[in-house]
């Protein structure tokens, strides 16, 4: 059998009589590695949950689409010269329906303005109201709760109907239907056909505090001109490129506002995705100080597995001097600590796998988080555990080939 296998063996034996034989010692070596594996590993698995679920959020739609704005709102921009440009007005519509990579267009109008919402006795929370399109509630992936979502004949024909969020739905119908009912709205009456599905947002109520109508109803009532913020919304079809069409979204608004060849863009196309790639940076920023600030219980583990690995050669000075005046050389005693260092934390790092598992799956169900756990980080949290105890156990492990075989023999 070669050579280095059987040192290995003898090292795992070792680390097993270790354990048996100082079963308290052993036993808080293997806790202290396990706690800090056990946190890196939640760390990691709560934080990637948290990622998934704020990218969910904001991109809001289970298809890809491109946002249509005066400014991007991702920064780098004037943000007076944005608000200098001319609105996104109605009449582009039928611009971007005609191309061929589009799937649906949603025009969307709000002034900021938010309200408290009354019916009877109930009241609610502030609440924002917007004008939207009849595609809204398809292209951001909103579920309806009761009733219905506003038609386009209905949008065409200004009619004053709308629909609830799930926010002012639980606050103003508590166990009641609210279809058929009637609201004001800045003063205006209109009828509520639908309620929408609470969507759990990451930000709270906030995401379910909102009423929509059609933006035709909304512009007639509500628009205050220029200080209306008009945006745009198309879907990207089945079977086409994100680039290729926001290039011909890109085109089709250059040629409906007028653009010169070499004029710069007085609009801005962000896709979906962008949003997700941008709450990506952030978490991942935020992911890597809270992995190197848990990082610290296992440093702690590592310096217990130095104390211990001290101990155990300073116990077994006699054994290791008879070894080495047998034959054994420098680099198999230093091997044999190694992996008996590597063993006792590779043990404590598996239990940690089991301890972050099982931390990591409540905390993303008691936060609402997705959950999902890589075999390759798992892998990982166990070699690196592994790691920790090589890298702490070479100092005794390399005191250890050092000696002396005389100076061993007489140890007592």
């Amino acid at each position: 059998m070669n050579s280095g296998v059987m040192h290995a063996r003898e090292g795992v034996r070792q680390a097993l009589l270790t354990i048996r034989g100082h079963k308290l010692r052993s036993a808080l070596l293997i806790l202290g590695v396990a706690i800090g594996v056990a946190t890196l590993l939640a760390i990691y698995t709560i934080v990637s949950g948290l990622r998934g679920r704020i990218r969910s959020d904001i991109v809001s739609s289970a298809k890809p689409y491109l946002y249509i704005a005066r400014h991007s709102g991702l920064g780098g921009e004037d943000p007076e010269e944005a608000l200098r440009r001319p609105q996104l007005m109605p009449e582009l519509i039928p611009l971007l329906d005609e191309l061929p990579g589009v799937g649906g267009v949603d025009y969307m109008i709000t002034s900021g303005r938010a309200t408290i919402l009354t019916y009877g006795k109930e009241r609610t929370n502030l609440v924002q109201i917007f004008g939207a399109s009849s595609n809204f509630a398809s292209l951001y992936s909103f579920a309806i709760a009761e009733g219905r979502f506003f038609t386009f004949d209905e949008q065409d024909s200004r009619t004053r109907v709308c629909v609830l969020g799930s926010g002012p739905a639980e606050a103003l119908f508590p166990g009641i239907d609210p279809v058929g009912k009637s609201l004001r709205l800045f003063g205006v009456e209109y009828r509520v056909i639908g309620s929408m599905e609470s969507r759990r947002h990451i930000f709270g109520a906030m995401g379910d505090n909102f009423v929509v109508t059609p933006w035709t109803s909304y512009e007639k009532d509500f628009s205050t001109g220029e200080y209306d913020d008009r945006t745009l919304a198309v879907t990207v079809a089945d079977g086409y490129a994100t680039d290729d069409v926001a290039a011909d979204v890109t085109g089709a608004l250059r040629r409906g506002r007028g653009l010169k060849p070499g004029e710069k863009d007085n609009f801005a196309v962000v896709a979906s995705e962008t949003y997700g790639e941008l709450v990506d940076k952030v978490t991942q920023g935020v992911a890597l100080v809270l992995v190197v600030l848990s990082s610290i219980g296992l440093m702690v583990g590592g310096i217990g597995v130095m104390n211990i690995m001290l101990v155990s050669v300073t116990e077994r000075t006699r054994e290791i001097g008879v070894r080495m005046a047998i034959g054994a050389r420098r680099h198999d005693v230093l091997r044999q600590i190694l992996v008996e260092a590597a063993t006792l934390t590779a043990i404590g790092g598996v239990i940690g796998v089991v301890l972050g598992y099982l931390a990591a799956w409540g905390g993303t169900k008691v936060l609402r988080f997705p959950f999902a756990l890589s075999p390759w980080i798992v892998l990982l949290a166990v070699m690196f555990s592994a790691g920790i105890g090589i890298v702490f156990g070479l100092y005794p492990a390399n005191r250890a080939a050092r000696m002396d075989p005389i100076e061993a023999l007489r140890h007592e």
